[in-house]
């Protein structure tokens, strides 16, 4: 007997310690994950499942209901400015807390508010140790694509299951059972097996029925677990957090019936433990029932969690781009600018900013112009999201950031190309009739339709945005505008080198006043367009320029 006793209790030590081994081993690989990532491009080592676009901006809709900003980036600048990338670039986060504030982030913002994050990045700098705890256990959490957290957030009263007294009585069946099993035996044993195989049919009925809710719930309580872990680390933010995950006591203890999926063994022991007593869903309105009394509370804990990844994830991005700064903030209606470049472009080349009127950019295709448009206005947004910039000075004030550059067709709306268009830029001219600091940007303006219509309608347009609280960067193939605008708006261009030798090249160099070259006809002759086409091409052109009007052919 002493034997097998010895046997099993070795036994049982010997499963401890492979136990505490693999959990000791897979600390150690996360640990060295996250120190293999730091510093670098977020894409290029994903550990953890990211959010969907679709997720990220569903969280945001959500919070909005409970949150106000002074400023919003719309769809389509969104759209226009590449921001999804902008905000890939940035996403180093291990949980969809730290992912769904960044973006947020990146989407709303109060004026003078750029500099909140600033303590703690300059904290994880001079704590790298502790900035790997912080991200070891958002990486425990990890990320769940669709978790509705702030969806329970807004609205959790109505998140309630009904009828929760069947779960309750179903749930404690199994133990009237095996109490009865110690008094009668025949009766206790089948009542217990008779409630666990009605528990175990009713619970994945019920569970297939609820999967969204019991999967969201999960999250949430781990969200809370890990802010009661990140509430003991000296962090600038640990009272805070602490204080509000008061509110949360005793959540924990259902925190295993809530367990990350981890496909172990450890995993199937715990979910047969939770369909034979109801656990999910008894506890699934205790916890709702917390959240919605402690709303609050709630809705500042997971502000606070966020405001840690988000941190981590600016300072990273400082850490591996070629070149930022802190912006400069002024009361004057100007943006300016050393060095600024375009955060997604490869070897981008830096250009100075000197934005204080209504500027009109020409030059040809290809030649730098959008790029240069849409960097000044990606910079203003980071400068006042993440107050960072990709720039080695950048000064401007605080100020709504409108775009109207990457139109399309709307097939859902029939919308043709040109009234799609029209609808854009009316975008501008309504957040700047609110009155506040706003950085109009336009791409061709108004391309979608004829020559004469189009140029007098444009300058009818960008005259209309140099009203006192307006900048408007305005990229334009029309040359006319730089006459007809010349007393409202400065001039800047970007030109180009042809040649037979080497084709068309370009110094991506933005230069003072309007553009003086042209290369669409030179570039006819470079690709051995005919040499009659190509002279007849010129000949028409020089023609319109000395008299203003075209010859019939």
């Amino acid at each position: 007997m002493k034997v097998e006793m010895i046997f099993l209790l070795g036994g049982a030590i010997g499963l401890l310690l492979v136990l505490v081994f693999s959990h000791y081993r897979a600390r150690v690989k996360l640990t060295q994950s996250i120190r293999q990532k730091w510093g670098k491009v977020p894409e290029s080592a994903s550990y953890i499942q990211s959010d969907s676009e679709e997720s990220l901006k569903a969280a945001w809709l959500n919070a909005q209901i409970y949150q106000t900003f002074d400023a919003k980036v719309d769809d389509l600048t969104w759209e226009d400015l590449d921001l999804w990338g902008v905000f890939q670039q940035l996403n180093l986060t291990y949980s969809s807390v730290g992912s769904e504030a960044l973006y947020q982030q990146l989407r709303n913002y109060n004026f003078g508010q750029a500099e909140q994050y600033e303590e703690l990045i300059q904290f994880f700098t001079a704590n790298p140790a502790l900035r790997e705890q912080v991200q070891s256990l958002f990486a425990d959490l990890g990320k769940q694509d669709q978790n509705h957290s702030k969806d329970y957030l807004a609205q959790g009263s109505k998140k309630q299951l009904g009828n929760v007294g069947r779960y309750y009585l179903l749930g404690s069946l199994p133990l009237v059972g095996i109490g009865l099993t110690f008094i009668f035996p025949p009766l206790g044993l089948i009542l217990t097996l008779l409630s666990i195989f009605i528990n175990v049919l009713f619970y994945y009925t019920q569970k297939f029925r609820l999967e969204i809710e019991l999967d969201s719930m999960r999250y949430l309580v781990q969200t809370i677990v890990s802010a009661d872990k990140l509430s003991r680390l000296e962090t600038p933010l640990q009272q805070q957090i602490a204080k509000q995950v008061q509110a949360f006591k005793g959540i924990e203890h259902w925190a295993f019936s809530f367990r990350i999926k981890a496909n172990s063994e450890a995993e199937i022991i715990f979910e047969l433990f939770n369909l034979i007593f109801m656990l999910p869903f008894i506890s699934y309105n205790y916890v709702l029932k917390k959240i919605s009394v402690y709303n609050s509370e709630a809705v500042k804990l997971w502000e606070l969690l966020g405001q840690l990844e988000v941190a981590l994830a600016i300072l990273n991005f400082r850490t591996y781009m070629p070149l930022t700064c802190q912006p400069t903030f002024t009361t004057k209606n100007e943006v300016l600018a050393q060095e600024s470049y375009h955060p997604l472009v490869t070897a981008a080349v830096p250009n100075p900013i000197a934005w204080k009127k209504a500027t009109l950019i020409t030059g040809s295709n290809a030649s730098g112009k959008s790029t240069y448009v849409k960097s000044i206005a990606i910079n203003c947004i980071l400068a006042q999201t993440i107050n960072t910039t990709t720039a080695r000075q950048f000064l401007l004030a605080s100020g709504h950031v409108c775009s109207a550059m990457a139109v399309e067709d709307d097939l859902v709306e029939g919308d043709s190309y040109f009234v799609a268009e029209i609808k854009a830029i009316k975008r501008l001219l309504t957040q700047v009739e609110v009155g506040d600091t706003c950085y109009c940007f336009i791409d061709e303006i108004l391309k979608g339709t004829n020559t004469i219509e189009r140029i007098a309608a444009s300058a009818a347009v960008v005259k209309w945005l140099t009203k006192p609280n307006c900048l408007a960067l305005i990229a334009t193939h029309d040359i006319e505008l730089t006459t007809i605008l010349k007393n409202d708006c400065d001039n800047l261009h970007f030109e180009e080198q042809v040649s037979v030798e080497k084709g068309i090249t370009f110094d991506y160099r933005v230069k003072e006043g309007p553009a003086t070259t042209r290369n669409a006809i030179k570039l006819l002759q470079v690709f051995d367009y005919p040499a009659e086409l190509v002279t007849r091409a010129t000949a028409e052109a020089n023609y319109f320029e000395q008299h203003k009007n075209w010859k019939t052919l």
